[in-house]
This record gives C-alpha cells, structure tokens and sequence, in this order.
C-alpha cells in the first residue's frame, strides 16, 4: 500500500462552512450555532447531536481535552486547542452522514507528523463508550499499515473500523486543502 498517496478527506455538510469545528467558537456562540443548525435540519444525521448540545458540548470538550493531552504525550505539537476531523480515503458513510456536502483533501504526504493523529474509528464514540481512545501517531499508523498485505479497505475490515480518523491539529495545512 502505498503511504505517501493516502488522502485526508474532510466533509462538510452543505449548510456548513469547510474546515470549522465548533468548538473553536466562543461557548455561547456555539451553543447558539447549534441551536440554529439542529431546528433547520432536524432530518440531519451530522446535527443530531446538536439537539442535546449541553450534553455533547461537554462530552465533545472533555474529548478535545482528552486527545490533546494524549497527542503530546505521544510527542506531537498541536496548535489548536481543537482539531479539525479528517479520514483517511474517504468515506461513503461519512459522506451520506453530512448530506453529501463539500469534500476538502489533502495528501497525507503534505502534513508534518507533528501536526497529525489518528484513530481506528470514530474518537468521539470510543470516548464516550470508554472514556478513552487509542491514539496513534504518524508512525504507529505507517507501522500498522506496513504490517498489513491487503488493500486499505481491508485494512479497515481487519481492525473492525468503517474509517481511520484523523486529527488535524494544525489550520496551516487548510491553504492547500483542495
């Protein structure tokens, strides 16, 4: 499998600017945000959780926390507090998810392993079912991978995830993003 060609897709629901995180927002504009996005798409999957906001906004902070303080104990250098969500080669789940919205990529190859961590399926279920996630680096990921003879769909049947998920903990990356 070739590493260094692997894409970093982001969706974005239609209704949504690319590359935002609502936690960056100050909370009461965030809970506003969420408000006003759950009440317009009620049918949404990706807003779902906006409609019991005080609980996922808690959760979600906890979980940012969480991966942060891990991120730099595994070496990494995050310049935000929040990162911005990714997957590796797309996903058609992700996809139908935000409404089959705008797509961002960007090669893997292009972003400093210091800048990005990983985890074999969705953080923010692993976190609220364990109150922990497996986070890999750079390097964990190139080893897994390296270790695996098939193709990455396989990979990802193999590890019992629908999707690698990417944490990108830096914005200067987003000038390139395609």
């Amino acid at each position: 499998m070739k590493f260094e060609n692997l894409l970093l897709v982001n969706y974005c629901h239609p209704d949504c600017v690319p590359l935002k995180n609502i936690m960056r927002l100050p909370k009461e504009d965030a809970f506003a945000m969420a408000k006003k996005m759950a009440a317009a798409h009620p049918e949404t999957t990706a807003f779902y959780r906006f409609a019991d906001f005080e609980n996922y906004y808690d959760l979600r902070l906890r979980q940012d926390e969480y991966l942060y303080s891990r991120f730099v104990e595994l070496g990494g250098e995050p310049e935000e507090n929040h990162p911005l969500s990714f997957v590796i080669e797309g996903s058609d789940y992700l996809r139908d998810w935000f409404g089959n919205g705008t797509q961002t990529k960007l090669f893997l190859r292009d972003v400093n392993a210091r800048h990005v961590s990983f985890t074999l399926g969705d953080s923010g279920a692993m976190f609220q079912k364990n109150g922990f996630v497996e986070l890999l680096t750079l390097e964990d990921l190139e080893n897994r991978l390296g270790e695996f003879e098939g193709n990455f769909d396989d990979f990802l049947k193999d590890a019992g995830c629908h999707y690698v998920e990417v944490q990108l903990w830096s914005d200067k990356y987003c000038k390139y993003a395609d």
